[in-house]
């Protein structure tokens, strides 16, 4: 799977897409409360999933900036439910940790997409009243039907959901399914049902075209999720200044962040 992946993107971008549903009022947004958009200054965004009421997973990539430095986190904003200007909290970043084995000036392919998750601690947490965060589901066979909820270039504004697409196959570390996604998308879920709950399967860390049909690729979520839980926790505490969490890093118009989706 490896090595068609390493073909996959050289094909075409994706472009954003039909069979998606805007969620834009606040009937339509029950159940993804805690799916938002993380702003990171100078109109760059990617999408973001709580896991906890202080704690967003996202895509390692979306951390870095173009030149492969990692960003302030205080330039940062999580967004949770985000419709139209209007957002049913929005949080400050007071520190992240992106895993260890990602590597934000290698070329994007397999070895980047295994590792490309980052983990985000919000300066005030997010009541479960407000948003309910997700948790974690463990494995997924080839043609498991899933979805994924996501902001996106040219719909940016508001989540869109595609709520049918499928698993198309595994490697090590490695999950391709046939979502529709584009610029903005990273780190966005995706989900599937179990036993009658909705879980995070992977995230979004890229995608393209082939011969038509959209692929997007993500990791195997749970092993690097412990990590960076580990590795946060790990992290020295800064004196709060303001009431709020000072950073402890380790490691332009709206426009999505230097996604990793593929050019021709």
């Amino acid at each position: 799977m490896a090595g068609t992946m390493a073909l996959l993107m050289l094909a075409a971008p994706s472009d954003a897409g039909g069979n998606l549903i805007r969620l834009t009022d606040r009937a339509d947004l029950l159940r993804w409360e805690a799916v938002g958009r993380i702003d990171m200054g100078g109109g760059a965004y990617c999408t973001g999933v709580l896991i906890a009421s202080h704690l967003v997973l996202t895509a390692a990539h979306c951390v870095y900036d173009r030149q492969g430095r990692p960003r302030a986190p205080e330039s940062m904003r999580f967004r949770a439910g985000l419709a139209d200007g209007k957002a049913l909290a929005e949080r400050r970043i007071a520190r992240f940790v992106a895993h260890p084995g990602y590597d934000p000036t290698k070329r994007f392919g397999a070895e980047v997409i295994r590792h490309d998750v980052a983990l985000l601690e919000l300066a005030e947490l997010i009541p479960t009243s407000i948003a309910d965060p997700f948790i974690l589901h463990q494995g997924a066979g080839n043609g498991q039907r899933v979805s994924v909820v996501s902001y996106g270039q040219g719909r940016d504004e508001a989540l869109s959901w595609q709520r049918n697409c499928s698993v198309l196959g595994r490697g090590p570390g490695l999950i391709a399914f046939d979502c529709d996604v584009t610029h903005g998308s990273s780190g966005a879920p995706v989900f599937v049902q179990e036993h009658g709950r909705t879980r995070i399967l992977t995230l979004i860390s890229g995608g393209t075209v082939e011969g038509g049909t959209p692929r997007a690729f993500g990791m195997d979520l749970p092993p690097l999720v412990e990590r960076l839980r580990r590795d946060l926790r790990a992290m020295p505490m800064a004196p709060p200044t303001s009431g709020e969490i000072r950073r402890v890093r380790v490691g332009e118009q709206n426009h999505a962040s230097g996604a990793k989706f593929a050019k021709p």
